[in-house]
């Protein structure tokens, strides 16, 4: 996996369809919740999100959640080491 990530972000309606099972995947931010990715392919007839994790002993492991792309409501690529957000940029 890269050092990109990845803020995904569905429609409302897609998360209402999705229901508990989406839940503790999504993060709230300014800009609605979202789900932060280490990896997206979009060329299947699904959207597949890879998250990067660690199991119930704290080894690496990952994780794949697929879904319909007329769910998805936009996709941000972010390049650094920091996290996702939309705070004004201060010098």
């Amino acid at each position: 996996m890269s050092d990109t990530q990845y803020a995904v972000f569905l429609y409302p309606q897609a998360v209402e369809a999705l229901g508990e099972p989406i839940k503790p995947f999504l993060l709230d931010g300014s800009g609605g919740p979202h789900i932060v990715c280490a990896e997206i392919d979009t060329s299947g007839p699904l959207f597949v999100m890879t998250l990067a994790g660690k199991d119930a002993r704290g080894a690496p492991s990952e994780l794949e959640i697929m879904v319909p792309h007329a769910m998805i409501r936009l996709v941000i690529s972010v390049h650094s080491d920091q996290g996702i957000g939309f705070a004004p940029y201060a010098n």
